[in-house]
């Protein structure tokens, strides 16, 4: 018998064990791992000086983050940058980290003592990082910059048309679309004063971009995902419906891009622009589309999530899903799983989806909090493509959300996340040190460990991320001491990890992997 033990808790072993595979070996797991709250969770200032402490008397908010694909050891973040809580004057700050997250290192801004807002991160399929950011003159339009060494520094790529809250999306499929990045933004205050033209694209890395053209119904404040085909979809809000519109054409650089599905998506209410004592001038948040480009049964999915009004909350995170690329959609479906409270607020909601297909959506939640002005940030993840969720867990401690406003009274209109197989990594501002900082959170989900065998030779493998190091161990029975492997003290890369053990006939081993501090 092989019994493998994937947690990270090292002295837990259940007793509720699962067959798995019936072959000539016997093959069991840790049953009950699927929706496991016992999560890792690693918090880091990233807006720090040159000895990793904290910058007095700054402002940082609305973070934007990317990770390199091929290496997840390199991460950027954009934000705004405000230099003191004073003044409404912010610039493109931005930071990087070489370790996963760990540490961080921000060298300042992209252009000093020139004014930008709205920052969006994304990276293409080959680890080369976008910053897209708006700049208010002489007229409202966007820029962009491009980075090939993980975000240590960054060149000029050209203006980006574009306009205020402009989202980007950058297709990492083998399509013809391969590379293309994918831009919307508000119908008002853009470069070109045009409300209806609010959509365009560049298949040159950013460095020219076609006419702009038309959504349907205009939705705004939103965000755009590229699915495994290469299609477009964009997500948003007119005010009054959230739509999610449909583009297959948008990859192909010859033909003018259409949107051939439009659909009205019921999130079981509206999307709400501030409120007294949160976000007073912001967002509580916008609306997220993502796709499932996994290689399993969920594949394809197309799913939307926002923070909005008329649940059972002030603002409760909503989610729906399509299983049919986007034609039609699932009843909405409530995330935060508190007790119905009329004054508790549920912000800044935001949704990826890792690789291998699971959802992660993260969020500001004040229902620990009777004055509802301290949040935490919280998060929860389904494996089966949002039929079902998590219970909810905070990731970092409270903090007052109305502290360290700058001159502009908000946090910004969203935070950023991005999933990985093991985990997910959030960019996110909060309060901590008195005024508005930005912070990494570094979610490391259970160990799940699959198995398989070929004659005596048993395989262990398991996602990792990067930067973390994992122990395999392995014993006889299970009142045995646990002994080390040869392979002992793997170094996670951020992709999947693998171990390969000689059994002896009729030997009974257990196996586990442990996660390292």
């Amino acid at each position: 018998n092989i019994v493998v033990c994937a947690t990270r808790c090292p002295e837990r072993l259940s007793p509720g064990l699962k067959q798995l595979v019936g072959l000539a070996v016997t093959v069991f797991a840790l049953a009950g791992l699927g929706q496991s709250v016992d999560l890792y969770v690693t918090n880091v200032q990233v807006n720090v000086d040159a000895l990793g402490q904290n910058i007095t008397g700054d402002a940082a908010n609305e973070p934007s983050l990317c990770i390199d694909p091929i290496h997840p050891n390199r991460i950027a973040i954009g934000w705004r940058q405000f230099d003191t809580v004073t003044n409404d004057f912010r610039q493109a700050g931005w930071a990087y980290s070489t370790n996963g997250g760990f540490s961080w290192t921000f060298p300042g801004v992209l252009e000093t003592g020139i004014f930008r807002s709205d920052p969006v991160l994304a990276s293409d399929a080959d680890g080369v990082f976008y910053y897209l950011g708006v700049l208010i003159t002489p007229n409202y339009h966007c820029d962009m910059f491009r980075s090939t060494d993980g975000g240590a520094t960054w060149q000029y790529a050209g203006l980006a048309e574009g306009g205020d809250k402009e989202w980007m999306a950058i297709d990492t499929t083998s399509g013809p679309g391969r590379g293309n990045i994918y831009q919307a933004w508000s119908p008002w205050y853009n470069y070109a004063n045009d409300i209806n033209s609010i959509f365009t694209r560049s298949t040159d890395a950013g460095t020219t971009w076609t006419q702009p053209t038309t959504i349907p119904n205009l939705p705004y404040w939103g965000t755009l995902a590229v699915g495994p085909a290469g299609e477009v979809y964009m997500g948003g809000w007119d005010g009054v419906n959230f739509w999610v519109n449909r583009s297959t054409n948008a990859q192909s650089p010859s033909v003018a891009t259409t949107f051939d599905v439009v659909t009205h998506v019921n999130l079981g209410g509206g999307l709400i622009y501030g409120a007294a004592n949160l976000n007073p001038v912001g967002l509580l948040g916008q609306p997220w589309v993502a796709v499932d480009h996994s290689t399993g049964a969920t594949r394809g999915n197309v799913y939307l999530l926002c923070s909005v009004s008329g649940a059972v909350s002030q603002t409760d995170v909503m989610f729906a899903r399509s299983t049919n690329s986007g034609v039609t959609w699932s009843s909405p479906m409530r995330i935060n799983d508190d007790v119905p409270n009329p004054n508790a607020y549920h912000w800044f909601g935001a949704l990826s989806v890792a690789p291998n297909g699971r959802l992660d959506a993260c969020w500001n939640d004040t229902r620990n909090d009777p004055t509802h002005i301290f949040s935490e940030l919280y998060y929860a993840y389904s494996q089966d493509g949002g039929l079902t969720w998590s219970k909810n867990v905070p990731l970092s401690r409270p903090f007052n959300h109305t502290l360290g406003y700058p001159v502009q009274q908000k946090m910004g209109d969203y935070l950023g996340m991005v999933s990985l197989n093991a985990g997910a990594c959030i960019a996110y501002a909060a309060t901590f040190n008195g005024e508005e900082d930005i912070w990494f959170a570094r979610v490391e989900l259970p160990v799940k460990v699959k198995i398989a065998l070929s004659g005596n030779t048993a395989r262990l493998a398991w996602d990792t991320l990067p930067d973390r190091s994992y122990a395999v161990q392995m014993k006889g029975n299970l009142e045995a001491p646990w002994a080390a492997m040869t392979l002992d003290n793997l170094a996670g890369t951020g992709h999947e990890a693998t171990v390969q053990d000689t059994i002896v006939n009729g030997t009974q081993r257990f196996y586990r992997v442990v996660l390292q501090p």
